[in-house]
């Protein structure tokens, strides 16, 4: 089986823009097919940028609207630019962005778009993480579908392809969902992540650059898939917009960490820009598929080192909706008279 060569993003958006993060997606779709790749990946929320005021303070009206008007709504004129640019360039894209819905909720969401240039799946982050609940709603039943398959034609064929956002690959169950789906290669999404800074760090670890790496080799491991570890970046411009100087997230710029694991839970590409956090660019990768094979012919979670005569996971796929129509009500049979 020939390889799929993967391009995973590691860039700043146009914070708070959604015209101007929408032509910079554009531009990088056009880089990673330009540099030959077929799948392309960005950050979680990287359209119009990771809310990251939120870790610094729990209320800002101000940002917070000025975020809504800039996020991507499904049925836009924005987004059907950036499925005709995947198209032009014959590349998947897996988009992490703010949703914005018809009501003006927005949700960390998630779309695959295929090659030809169909929105192949979109989803939502079943539950938004702590304090990014001031700002998101969550994903239904229907976000569970996470995985699905692309055509990349010959000599590549069909591959599946999924997608989970940042502390979703702490989520035994939804992770174990997720591997079922059978996917080869996996996006796992992250806002600008730090390094840590050592034991009296405010914050936890598996918050941190070297955290949340663990999470998706960890993923890698669990799943036998290949893991398109994709962070974005947040420079002085970017703090300074989301005044975020003093909290625990964008505090000074960085927060770039994107690489590619391989199915066995082992780093394949060097950091940009030789490990400076702010360096901007797309990390390339040429995955052999037959590796994922051979991965799990020792460990398949989901196959034969499972045990579901012992242990199994119960799903309610079903979409929650806010007004559900009550069923006619069933009318008593009228009485016999008696003879």
């Amino acid at each position: 089986m020939a390889s799929i060569r993967v391009a995973v993003t590691q860039a700043e958006p146009a914070w708070l823009d959604l015209a101007g993060s929408v032509q910079r997606a554009c531009e990088l779709i056009a880089e990673a097919a330009n540099g030959g790749a077929r799948i392309v990946a960005f950050a979680e929320a990287w359209l119009p940028g990771y809310p990251a005021w939120i870790w610094a303070r729990p209320v800002d009206p101000e940002l917070q609207t000025r975020y809504i008007y800039n996020s991507l709504a499904i049925k836009s004129a924005e987004m059907e630019q950036i499925k005709a640019t995947a198209k032009k360039h014959s590349i998947a894209v897996v988009l992490g962005f703010s949703e914005r819905s018809p009501s003006d909720s927005v949700y960390i969401a998630q779309a695959i778009i295929s090659p030809q240039g169909d929105l192949a799946l979109h989803r939502r982050k079943i539950k938004p993480t702590h304090m990014e609940r001031t700002i998101y709603g969550d994903g239904s039943g229907g976000d569970l579908t996470n995985v699905v398959e692309l055509d990349f034609g010959a000599p590549l064929g069909k591959i599946k392809v999924g997608a989970l956002a940042c502390w979703e690959h702490t989520q035994p169950l939804l992770k174990y969902h997720s591997i079922t789906q059978g996917e080869a290669i996996h996006i796992s999404m992250w806002p600008p992540i730090d390094p840590s800074i050592g034991v009296d760090h405010p914050g936890l670890w598996s918050m941190t650059a070297d955290g949340c790496q663990n999470l998706s080799q960890t993923y890698a491991i669990e799943s036998g898939a290949y893991v398109l570890h994709s962070t974005s970046v947040c420079t002085q411009k970017g703090i300074e917009i989301l005044g975020t100087q003093s909290g625990l997230s964008c505090r000074q710029p960085g927060g770039g960490h994107s690489c590619i694991i391989g199915p066995d839970g082992r780093r394949l590409t060097p950091p940009l820009g030789d490990g400076k956090a702010d360096t901007q660019g797309i990390v390339y990768g040429d995955l052999d598929l037959t590796k994922i094979v051979a991965t799990r012919g020792w460990l398949d979670t989901v196959g034969h080192y499972s045990r579901p005569d012992l242990l199994w996971l119960g799903v309610d796929k079903q979409h929650k909706e806010v007004v559900i129509p009550r069923a006619a009500a069933k009318q008593p049979e009228p009485e016999q008279e008696g003879a």
